[in-house]
Order: structure tokens, then C-alpha cells, then sequence
């Protein structure tokens, strides 16, 4: 996969402000998709759903299921948007790269956005931030920073430790996951291209592969927006 990026250089002028173009398109594209699902599976609510509306019920019922498994109703109900929009968003990007990629020269504009770690990691980063932030707002600085210092003060320098380590295994365990998964389909894909012994060599293990990506893109949709309803209630709750 010997692809570059299509890269957007110097914008505005500032010499560090670079964009990778083909990130810009497809969270762009991802954003579509799930805001015209979300619009599919609401516009016509019925008593009896039925169709795109059932669908929309049976994520939104996974979502607060995993709420409620991290922290309780009462508290955790605020936090359904959060859970809904990290699932679906993180399930469509994973899958994109999935069906196919695409490339126009050397450059490859077509895969998953959270193959990407600057994309993963921003989206892990702003889960901590988050969880700061409610934190903050639900118990309190005073009583939000004691959890820092207990059961000793001496765990401080642990804790703030953790809270990078959580940023980073977050993030870097989605992209690593996503990204292998596009460099194997990437490699099969070359191998059947190479007339017919590499298609019929490359074929079926390409197809359970990209059986193998689907299950593992929806797993960690799963994961991430799990371990974001956990630390969202470590911040939230006092009787953790």
C-alpha cells in the first residue's frame, strides 16, 4: 500500500497548518451518513416501529444498556446523546474502508477516517476532556479533585498518569485495530489484481476478511463508546 495522502499545505499561509484532505472528506462523509440515518430512522414515529424507526429503538436501547451497566439512570441519562452519536459515528467510520477503497493516482482518498491515529486520538481526547468537564459539573471542583488524592495523596502522580494513559489506549487501540484491517484488505486486494492465479488466491480470503472487518469495526464502536460511559462514571459517581 504504497499510497500517499492527499495533503492540503501551509492553509491560510501558516506554515503548520496542514490538512490531510482525504480525513476531511470522509468525516465528512461519515457525518452524512449517520445524520441521514438518524433523520430515516425518526421522521415517521409510529406506536408499532417498524423499519429504519425499529433499528433507531434497538440502538438506542444498546446504548442505555451500557449506561446502565457503568453508573445509574438518574445520573447517566444525560449522557445517551454522547453514547448514540460515539456508536454510530465510530461503526460507519469503521466500516467505510471496509467495502472498498479508493485511490486517484497516488493518492488514496477513499477508507476509514478512524484509521487514521490523529482522528482516534482526538476523539479519545475529547472523551477525557469530557469526563473532566461533567465531573466538574456534577460533583463540584472541591470534591472532584479529592478523588486524586485518595485514598493517599501519594497516588496523585499515578492518577494523573492514568488519565494520559487512558487518553492514549483509547485512541491507539481503535486506530490499530482499524488500520491493520485496511492494510491486510489492501494487500489481498494487490494480490488479486495479479491475473487470474492472484484472484482465485486472493478472492475467497479477501471476502472472509472483509467479513472479519465488519465484526471487528462494530466490536469496537462497541469498546469505545463502553469505555467512555466507564470513565464518564468514574468522574460522575461518588461510590466508585
Amino acid at each position: 500500500m504504497d499510497h500517499e495522502a492527499p495533503l492540503a499545505l501551509d492553509v491560510f499561509g501558516i506554515s503548520w497548518l496542514d490538512f490531510n484532505l482525504s480525513n476531511v472528506l470522509m468525516m465528512a462523509i461519515a457525518s452524512l451518513i449517520v445524520f441521514i440515518l438518524c433523520v430515516l430512522g425518526s421522521r415517521k414515529l409510529q406506536m408499532k416501529p417498524t423499519g429504519a424507526q425499529n433499528f433507531m429503538e434497538w440502538v438506542i436501547d444498546f446504548v442505555k444498556g451500557m449506561i446502565n451497566d457503568t453508573m445509574d439512570w438518574k445520573t447517566g441519562k444525560v449522557f445517551l446523546p454522547l453514547g448514540l452519536t460515539l456508536i454510530t459515528y465510530i461503526l460507519v467510520s469503521n466500516l467505510m474502508g471496509v467495502v472498498t477503497m479508493a485511490t486517484f493516482g497516488h493518492d488514496l482518498w477513499w477508507k476509514s477516517p478512524t484509521s487514521d491515529p490523529g482522528i482516534t486520538l482526538t476523539l479519545s481526547t475529547m472523551v477525557i476532556v469530557l469526563t473532566h468537564y461533567y465531573g466538574i459539573k456534577v460533583r463540584g471542583v472541591k470534591e472532584y479533585g479529592k478523588d486524586y488524592v485518595r485514598p493517599f495523596p501519594v497516588f496523585l502522580p499515578i492518577k494523573i498518569i492514568e488519565e494520559f494513559a487512558n487518553t492514549l489506549t483509547l485512541g491507539l487501540r481503535l486506530f490499530g485495530n482499524i488500520y491493520a484491517g485496511e492494510v491486510l484488505l489492501g494487500l489481498l486486494a494487490a494480490t488479486t489484481s495479479a491475473g487470474i492465479w492472484g484472484f482465485l488466491g486472493g478472492a475467497i480470503p479477501m471476502l472472509a476478511w472483509q467479513g472479519f472487518s465488519l465484526f471487528i469495526g462494530t466490536i469496537q464502536a462497541f469498546i469505545f463508546t463502553m469505555l467512555t460511559m466507564v470513565y464518564m462514571s468514574h468522574k460522575v459517581s461518588s461510590d466508585h
